[in-house]
């Protein structure tokens, strides 16, 4: 999904090489180092996951060979022929119970599999690479790939009543945005780690109302649960908003707002 956006977005001012996980895989560490020695590049961009957050905690060894091994396969690669590297990252790494944004420099905490995995991807570049930049985001959407909205949308379709979790409160992102913005970051030459995402926030439930009313259908009520009346395997974290101020002050970009972005997604439809 976010790769997509980065190839399209990219390709206006550079030459893109982009590798699917069918040309490269990253837990494969000799040949990360053979194929990025290949094609030298000057940058790389790692936004290859493992991102289905319950399935991390049925697939720990999965989660940590891609998120946090191939993440450091890749750092090696790029330590070998001097690329920078760009990492993107999750709020998942935060326990949740700030009750504030989170800082770039807040202590990480996470509380499930898929946050230790993309911690431990951190740790790696910050120990193996000074030209780095780790691009912390959230609850991404975007048009080519399974997200929040098209669930959304496809259950309105089949059905007049949703329930939506309403006590884990972030901010939606759009693809097409956070890929303008590294785009932007790289530009400034920017290094270490940024906090990135649309402005505002929002719960679940808020954001599944929006998109109801956005896709213009009537009769759908969406209903407030609670998340432990799904019981899911991965404990999410309750608030999870990113303060992007180091993003204003430093890059000089300020993300606009996540509704304004979603009526973009509907309007691109």
């Amino acid at each position: 999904m976010l790769g997509h956006d980065l190839i399209k977005t990219f390709v206006k001012e550079y030459e893109v090489i982009s590798l699917s996980k069918k040309d490269l895989d990253i837990t494969q560490k000799e040949e990360t180092r053979r194929t990025i020695k290949a094609i030298s590049p000057d940058i790389v961009i790692n936004a290859a996951g493992f991102t289905d957050v319950d399935g991390c905690e049925k697939k720990m060894h999965k989660a940590f060979a891609i998120n946090g091994e191939g993440t450091k396969n890749v750092a090696k690669g790029c330590r070998a022929t001097g690329a920078k590297l760009i990492y993107i990252s999750t709020d998942y790494i935060f326990d949740g119970e700030k009750g504030s944004p989170y800082d770039e420099t807040d202590l990480p905490n996470p509380q499930n599999i898929y946050g230790e995995s993309k911690l431990l991807g951190e740790r790696y570049i910050e120990k193996l690479l000074d030209d780095y930049l780790i691009v912390r985001t959230q609850w991404l959407y975007g048009k080519h790939g399974r997200n929040f909205v098209e669930t959304i949308i496809g259950l309105a379709k089949k059905t007049n009543r949703i329930e939506v979790v309403n006590d884990q409160v972030g901010s939606p992102t759009y693809t097409a945005d956070l890929s303008w913005t590294i785009l932007a970051l790289l530009s400034k030459d920017a290094k270490g780690i940024f906090h990135v995402s649309n402005n505002g926030f929002c719960t679940w439930y808020g954001f599944a109302l929006d998109i109801v009313k956005l896709t213009g259908m009537k009769g759908v009520e969406i209903v407030p649960i609670s998340s432990s009346a799904l019981n899911r395997p991965a404990r999410r974290p309750p608030y999870s908003v990113l303060n992007c101020q180091k993003l204003v002050k430093e890059g000089g970009i300020k993300m606009r707002q996540w509704k304004d972005a979603l009526q973009d997604y509907f309007n691109y439809k």
